[in-house]
């Protein structure tokens, strides 16, 4: 039985001029067929602009169509005295959180929608403890939402949602600022409401490998399906795929890498477990029982004298001299530190040069002497040279954005100092204004700095208020919208047009005019397509490469941070916990998982292989260099 049953499916934005007539006519969703079976878990796809949250949104009753039809559970959603059961039998989790949290206190929010239900108040209780330990808030069930991260709002909004149980949730990006531990408790809790609970799922994503084990797949371009079939089918099709602006799995591109260079592999690999197995069966091609390096074909790492490595030890590798690391245990491996404050592996680029940025004894406690009070950063030490490109990581509330917020004086230590140029940002009568034109931040979210009503007034605004005559304020202005990639013909345009990735790129573009010596990025890509974040980091590392600008990124990436930055800071409970090139911090996966974090998927991959006598290097961090591995091992 099909619970969503969409036909010829069309809708149209209008936009209207100020006399209430049409001005234009945008088609977003454009002659979809939809056929969605109970119980289905059905994954969207699609970059941003596609069409995919607008048909979300119709599927919630909160847009009608425009032409053709939609029913949810047999209730056409052009019936307004249908909209309640609709919105019973559908809940809809948002990509941004804020649009959704009403209440002033955590579990009284959750609580809302099972009280509107008339749920009985006992088992409404029950619901709310359910659903927020299933998404890992239960212990921040009394605080209120605004005091918490972007990410704990969002696991707030999905419990919202599951604790009214209904047939069916809508989830529009609902990982897109969780940390990676938060993804896969997310993940996991909806494909088990799937599973055992037989609740029907639409998740829209651009996390490739949160869909693999979906039924279904479907690919959306320009308002219209493109592509649908199982994930096997759907990613088989790489080069079609990055036609749409879209992305697979890592262990699929590492596979099609690999195809490339001629190593027959098949289509439509989607895990590194498969990709494992299949590379096996590729290695004891050669001399018949054997693998291509001599080795028999399936033999145990024991079988060719190398030491036996449980999956747990994987983290020191299984030969380690083999591919030039240091022995070590898995013991020390996990339990080591590279913090600056532990005495371990000091970081090198740029610091010839006296630091710009130091944080001294940093420490910082959020609504002090109340009963919400949250110790944010405690004791924070980091030095940071000119030109180095930095990323930095950690769980949902870690302590990640407070700390950048210190940068320029957005916020002000409980204790502690911070240093710019070797002086003390808190002494009285410091110049902040002048700090922030040179530490320059981009928010989380970009709208809450876009303000002006066009693109090239907003990005003027900085220059003109550090007393700039008007030729220079316009100059600088055209330089920083060239420099991000942003067209002539978007200047006249208000920002609140603008695609999430446009967006992103005239908050850059706003900061960049007022020439700083430090650009931070607060997840400058979350929620955007696969294209859109390369297009906007590879931007960032441009800009990084000529202008000599120092970068600070904050994301929850860790295959971006692996691909972009020279030196990860890891911050956990408010403490920095590693300092060190990726290579090392990654090496530490296990205690990267233990806090929230991840490496990335290909260093799972290398460990997998390295522990099974494989002479490739478990440090490689990126696909190219997996690839590159892989054949040379072969």
């Amino acid at each position: 039985m099909n619970i969503i049953k969409a036909s010829k499916l069309a809708f149209e934005y209008l936009k209207f001029d100020e006399e209430g007539k049409i001005e234009s006519r945008q088609r977003a969703v454009d002659d979809v067929d939809l056929d969605v079976q109970a119980g289905d878990f059905v994954a969207i796809l699609g970059h941003n602009g596609s069409g995919k949250s607008t048909l979300a949104k119709h599927i919630n009753a909160i847009l009608t169509p425009t032409e053709g039809t939609l029913y949810v559970d047999g209730k056409d959603t052009r019936d307004e005295s249908k909209l309640w059961e609709i919105r019973q039998t559908a809940g809809m989790v948002f990509q941004n959180p804020d649009n959704q949290i009403i209440g002033t206190i955590v579990d009284e929010d959750v609580g809302f929608g099972p009280e509107n239900m008339g749920v009985p108040q006992e088992e409404i209780w029950q619901r709310v403890e359910q659903s927020l330990k299933s998404v890992g808030m239960w212990e921040y069930r009394s605080h209120s939402p605004n005091k918490l991260s972007g990410g704990q709002k969002q696991r707030v909004a999905i419990a919202g949602v599951v604790a009214m149980r209904p047939k069916c949730i809508v989830l529009d990006e609902p990982t897109a600022m969780l940390d990676p531990n938060g993804r896969k408790e997310v993940i996991r809790t909806v494909q088990e409401l799937n599973r055992k609970e037989h609740v029907t799922v639409i998740l829209i994503t651009h996390y490739m490998e949160e869909v693999i084990d979906a039924d279904k797949v479907i690919v959306m371009d320009q308002g219209r399906v493109v592509m649908q079939g199982t994930p096997r089918e759907v990613f088989s099709h790489v080069e079609e795929l990055k036609s749409y602006r879209l992305d697979v799995p890592q262990a699929t591109l590492v596979a099609h890498e690999l195809q490339k260079k001629g190593i027959g592999l098949p289509d439509g690999i989607l895990s590194n477990e498969e990709l494992v197995r299949e590379l096996g069966k590729v290695r004891g091609i050669g001399v018949p029982g054997r693998t291509a390096t001599g080795a028999v074909a399936g033999a145990t790492p024991a079988d060719m004298g190398a030491p036996e490595c449980t999956e747990s030890e994987a983290v020191a590798g299984a030969t380690p001299t083999d591919v030039g690391a240091p022995e070590r245990t898995v013991s020390e491996a996990v339990a080591g530190t590279m913090s600056t404050d532990a005495g371990v592996s000091e970081h090198t680029a740029g610091e010839s040069a006296p630091p710009l940025l130091r944080l001294d004894h940093l420490n910082y406690i959020y609504s002090a002497g109340t009963a919400f009070e949250r110790q944010a950063l405690t004791g924070v030490n980091i030095d940071i040279y000119p030109g180095q490109f930095i990323g930095i990581i950690g769980h949902t509330g870690s302590g990640k954005s407070t700390l950048i917020q210190h940068l320029n004086g957005l916020v002000q230590a409980t204790s502690g100092a911070v240093y710019y140029n070797g002086r003390n940002i808190y002494d009285e009568g410091y110049d902040l204004k002048t700090l922030r034109s040179k530490v320059g931040l981009v928010f989380q979210y970009p709208e809450h700095q876009l303000f002006e009503v066009d693109v090239f007034t907003d990005v003027c605004f900085g220059p003109k208020n550090l007393g700039l005559p008007p030729e220079e304020v316009e100059a600088r202005a055209r330089e920083a919208l060239r420099l991000v990639g942003m067209k002539e013909k978007y200047f006249k345009k208000s920002p609140f047009e603008l695609s999430g990735g446009q967006k992103r790129r005239v908050a850059i573009a706003g900061i960049l005019a007022m020439k700083p010596d430090v650009l931070v990025l607060d997840e400058p890509t979350a929620g955007l397509d696969p294209k859109g974040r390369d297009d906007i980091l590879d931007q960032v590392a441009k800009l990084h490469a000529e202008q000599k600008i120092t970068v600070i990124l904050v994301s929850h990436s860790m295959e971006d941070i692996a691909r972009y930055v020279e030196r990860i800071i890891v911050m956990n409970h408010s403490k920095v916990l590693y300092d060190a090139p990726p290579r090392e911090v990654f090496r530490h996966y296990r205690k990267l998982e233990a806090v929230g974090l991840a490496a990335p998927q290909v260093t799972y991959l290398m460990h997998e292989l390295a522990g099974k006598g494989w002479k490739v290097s478990p440090d490689a961090t990126t696909v190219e260099e997996a690839a590159r591995e892989i054949a040379s091992a072969l």
